[in-house]
């Protein structure tokens, strides 16, 4: 993810990325999001999803999550964290979910495809990617 989005992330949730610039022995985050700028918008609708669960049950210590690691895995996006609840659980489950469905490099509707890597892209970002040969292969 550019550097921007980065910080943009950090600077409007804090807590949740409290532990951006922490110690490698103790994080993941150190290494960024570790993902395409595509997903901004799933990761920024997780997060106002965390803390509006938190202002909301500000009582509950057990319940304050922070991101331990962000990133892309089988094609798909991952959001480590530490805390929360069900809600928090399914929120996580339902961002995960739609990342397969959203292209990671620009956000439009994509599809998981194969080759070499998984990677969820759109049509034009396959073909730039050169990830159309292998729909062509599948079919």
């Amino acid at each position: 993810m550019r550097k921007e989005l980065d910080e943009a992330l950090c600077k409007k949730y804090p807590e949740i990325f409290k532990d951006r610039h922490g110690d490698m022995r103790t994080t993941a985050m150190i290494w960024g999001f570790q993902c395409d700028d595509g997903w901004y918008n799933i990761i920024d609708a997780v997060c106002a999803q965390i803390e509006n669960r938190e202002r909301n049950n500000n009582s509950v210590e057990w319940l304050s999550v922070f991101a331990t690691q962000v990133k892309e895995k089988y094609g798909t996006l991952r959001f480590y964290y530490v805390g929360g609840d069900d809600f928090i659980d399914g929120v996580v489950a339902m961002a995960e979910a739609m990342s397969a469905v959203t292209c990671e490099v620009c956000g439009a509707p994509g599809r998981l495809r194969k080759g070499g890597w998984l990677k969820t892209l759109c049509d034009e970002h396959a073909k730039e990617q050169g990830y159309d040969k292998f729909d062509e292969e599948q079919e």
